[in-house]
């Protein structure tokens, strides 16, 4: 499995249409892409207008998929919009362990 770790600001005004942005690219991320097996948005609770994304992915063929895929063209235009430019930072991970 592949984590994709994901965080970001977002501009001051902007963190409902934010929100929104981000909930649609998440839950089509989730139902639309087999290779998906994960994706939970997180607030920084010392400052709500700081993100992070975790998201679960079976293998780098899938993150790959997910950049591709029709609804994350529309966040990449979202997130144009409304991200703090310079703030995203993406990481590629190998998840070891898991418990739920």
């Amino acid at each position: 499995m592949i984590a994709l770790t994901v965080s970001l600001q977002v501009v001051p005004g902007c963190r409902e249409d934010f929100l929104k942005a981000i909930e649609d690219n998440a839950e089509r991320s989730f139902t639309d892409e087999p290779g998906c097996r994960s994706f939970d948005v997180v607030c920084d609770m010392a400052d709500d207008h700081h993100f992070v994304f975790h998201e679960i992915y079976d293998d780098e063929a899938a993150v790959d998929a997910h950049r591709a895929a029709p609804h994350f063209k529309i966040w990449r235009e979202a997130a144009a919009k409304y991200v703090v430019p310079g703030s995203q930072v993406n990481t590629l991970s190998r998840r070891l362990f898991h418990h739920s």
